[in-house]
């Protein structure tokens, strides 16, 4: 059964950090580049940044440059985005999704998780 979980999510300040996690399950994480989208109300779900299969490419969308980092520990299964300097605007459910490749678009994804809610408030 595939799996993604995320965690991490939470109330934080602004100029706060969060670390995300996705912990997967029931595929070989190698395989699979990891998008993380999030989706703040009444707007489209939107890509943050994505890792290679490899961990040696990653992207990340122009506001979150600078502030979040993407990695990896094929190892433990688990994919993470550390978020630093949040701001109010970065409020929304954020998503892991498993592709085969980096990709802005969600309809190339194969899994998600459930998401987990992170708010940036004071």
């Amino acid at each position: 059964q595939v799996q993604l979980v995320e965690s991490g999510g939470g109330l934080v300040q602004p100029g706060g950090s969060l670390r995300l996690s996705c912990v997967v399950s029931g595929f070989t994480l190698v395989n699979y580049a990891i998008g993380w989208f999030r989706q703040a109300p009444g707007k489209e779900r939107e890509g943050v940044s994505c890792i290679s299969s490899s961990g040696g490419s990653t992207a990340y969308r122009d506001s979150a440059k600078g502030r979040f980092t993407i990695s990896r520990d094929n190892a433990k299964n688990t994919v993470y985005l550390q978020m630093n300097s949040l701001k109010p605007e970065d409020t929304a459910v954020y998503y892991c999704a498993a592709g085969y490749f980096c990709n802005w678009a969600p309809a190339r994804y194969n899994y998600w998780g459930q998401g987990t809610q992170v708010t940036v408030s004071s």
